[in-house]
């Protein structure tokens, strides 16, 4: 790892309102990931976990504070920016997979390498070593239905690393599966941090995750804190 962050995030704090009813959902959350990172953000449903990676992925705003992700200042970007570092810089991963049910396996992953126009031979080269990285190779051509929810996930993994992104971002990517299926695509991401050079930030609030995590931020009522240990 380097010294300097991959992500800062300093002073977040975001409020919803409906009515005359404030839910506070980040309170002043203020942290730094560096490259090469898996970090698991754990807390329970509603704890603020999705709200917190919106705000870093430049999905959502927040009413103060700031957001720098590979030097871009996410909470100061336009909407153009925002689509550049998204398409560019941040990689998304789902809990609902997110894919494109008409498209084969290997269309979904090479979608946002057609947003950026890469060369056909290239693009094709680079989905086949996706797939074959995330152990689908024998699926290229089954579309969404016709795979487990697994697969589905590797997929949406494969893809999430298409355009070479600095950052992954995952919002609870295990939680439609089972147990150990939810434990091999967690400890796929591992894996990836380590073999892609990417910077993983992950929600779950599955404790037989927690222990794959180089670091775990914990969020409760919106208020992240770093615990003593990882378990």
């Amino acid at each position: 790892m380097t010294d300097s962050p991959l992500v800062v995030v300093e002073g977040l704090r975001k409020v919803y309102r409906t009515g005359p009813k404030e839910v506070v959902a980040l309170r002043d959350v203020s942290f730094s990931v560096h490259p090469g990172e898996l970090v698991a953000v754990r807390g329970r449903s509603g704890s603020g976990k999705t709200t917190l990676l919106n705000q870093i992925g430049g999905l959502d705003k927040p009413d103060a504070g700031r957001v720098v992700v590979d030097g871009h200042e996410v909470t100061a970007l336009s909407e153009h920016g925002l689509l550049e570092l998204r398409r560019d810089v941040v990689g998304f991963v789902f809990q609902s997979f997110g894919l494109i049910p008409v498209l084969s396996a290997a269309e979904n992953v090479g979608v946002p390498m057609r947003l950026v126009r890469m060369p056909v031979a290239e693009r094709e080269a680079r989905v086949r070593m996706l797939l074959a990285l995330v152990g689908l190779e024998q699926h290229v051509n089954q579309r969404p239905y016709e795979l487990s929810g697994g697969q589905r996930q590797r997929v949406a993994i494969a893809r999430s690393l298409a355009n070479r992104p600095r950052l992954l971002v995952a919002d609870e990517p295990t939680g439609q599966l089972d147990s150990q299926t939810g434990r091999q695509i967690m400890e796929l991401l591992r894996a990836l941090v380590r073999s892609e050079g990417v910077t993983a930030l992950v929600a779950t609030h599955d404790p037989s995750l927690i222990t794959l995590a180089d670091r775990v931020l914990e969020i409760t009522d919106g208020a992240v804190h770093e615990p003593a240990t990882l378990v």
